[in-house]
């Protein structure tokens, strides 16, 4: 693929929140960093052209929940599986989350995964750190180390931090870092699989909102008295969408995150397609489905700001973890290759001006954890993503770059990809290459 030190992306409708630019422009690339948006009448002559022309020109898009499940689960994911499938869904940054074996909670981990990073990512991977150790909710992290170290932020994914003395220490090391705690909110010990209506319908273990609710209420109003930097991962409910409103209304620092999935799909999916058998594996996911009422929350919620950014929760799983029965199988989907068209979705339905939905997949997220990235400023890294809006694709096992293949969507058409995705000025995807 060419990446010479200059090049042009040529024709595209440019879309930049960072700079409120929305037209038709070209972007001059000069040694892996943004040099102009120009008007295409005035572009320089003589240099490489990448042709956009219908397409639409962003920021490369940031993923702040990403399991590249780097180290100890190569049958799910590899770091160069996995920033792939970044690349081919348009994201130049991924944030990976700590759940892996070992876990990441000390720097020597942290420093293990920054040498198979530079060996062999396709995009930029910054790597949060456990809150815990081990993740068992009992003693927290080395977190002023693991800072100066690069964790770009703190989360015990896959798992609440239950403790509430616990919790509160996280915070208080958050206010002094200057640090993000991202939290998987659901009740400590719960045992659910499903929201409830379909659990009742498919005799399934009930996963009510309340565990979620109330968990994001307790740990905003620690908040409230400790200070510190508080994200609420993959939200999924409308009560909690109104309790961040709220707190944001308040002004304290929290931010949220939404999922395509539960910004799309909703609890009936359990029930069956044409596609899918009821209880179908490939619909288990944390947290679960929810009913229409709270995609529409999340919906508006995103559209308003109370949800400051889109996250996939790429969640690889081998073949083996997704057969059997829902209530034996892991929980997840994969998530990077199948954000952008799930999205467009929104913006024909007339829900989220696509502005706004490049915003919360770039200057959205980047600012969540203070990362240099989401922008086409002007020195900016040049990581550019160029996407075909109307473009149609199935999804196909075979076509995915992700080794998981984990995901609902197997089968449907979708109308949107990713044409070309540039990190540092390097092309590093291709549709159909």
């Amino acid at each position: 693929m060419p990446s010479p030190r200059r090049l042009l992306i040529h024709g595209g409708q440019v879309i930049d929140p960072s700079g409120g630019i929305s037209g038709l422009f070209d972007v001059v690339v000069e040694d892996g960093r943004i040099s102009a948006l120009v008007e295409p009448d005035q572009a320089p002559s003589g240099i490489y052209r990448i042709e956009a022309d219908g397409m639409v020109v962003t920021p490369g898009f940031v993923d702040l929940h990403t399991h590249l499940r780097f180290p100890g689960f190569p049958e799910k994911e590899t770091i160069a599986s996995g920033t792939r499938a970044a690349a081919a869904g348009g994201f130049t940054t991924v944030c990976a989350m700590a759940n892996t074996r070992p876990v990441v909670d000390t720097v020597e981990i942290l420093r293990v995964i920054e040498a198979e990073v530079r060996r062999s990512a396709a995009v930029r991977v910054r790597q949060l750190a456990a809150v815990t150790m081990g993740l068992a909710g009992e003693h927290l992290t080395d977190m002023p180390a693991l800072v100066a170290a690069g964790a770009v932020a703190f989360s015990d994914d896959g798992k609440p931090v239950g403790d509430v003395d616990i919790m509160e220490s996280a915070l208080r090391a958050s206010a002094e870092l200057g640090a993000v705690i991202s939290v998987h909110e659901e009740r400590a010990g719960s045992a659910g699989a499903a929201n409830p209506g379909p659990a009742r319908q498919l005799g399934l273990a009930a996963w009510p909102c309340t565990w979620e609710a109330e968990m994001v209420a307790r740990d905003v109003g620690l908040l409230e008295r400790t200070g510190g930097r508080l994200h609420i991962a993959h939200v999924s409910c409308a009560e909690t969408v109104q309790i961040i409103r709220m707190a944001k209304q308040r002004g304290l620092p929290v931010t949220a995150e939404a999922t395509p999935h539960h910004l799309r799909l909703d609890d009936s999916l359990l029930l069956g397609t044409a596609i899918l058998p009821p209880g179908s594996p490939q619909t288990k996911v944390n947290p679960p489905l929810r009913d229409r009422s709270d995609v529409e929350a999340l919906v508006a919620g995103l559209a308003d700001g109370t949800i400051d950014a889109v996250a996939t929760d790429h969640a690889p799983h081998a073949a083996p973890d997704k057969e059997g029965s829902f209530a034996q199988a892991a929980f997840g989907f994969t998530g990077l290759e199948t954000a952008l068209p799930v999205l467009l979705d929104l913006v024909r339905a007339g829900s989220l001006s696509l502005p706004a939905l490049v915003e919360r997949l770039t200057e959205g997220p980047a600012r969540v954890f203070g990362l240099d990235a989401g922008t086409l400023r002007p020195g900016a890294p040049a990581d550019v993503t160029i996407f075909d809006p109307e473009a149609r694709w199935t999804v196909a096992p075979e076509i995915l770059e992700s080794r998981g293949k984990n995901s609902p969507l197997l089968g449907h058409e979708m109308r949107g990809r990713v044409s070309c995705t540039l990190v540092g000025g390097q092309v590093v995807h291709v549709a159909g290459v």
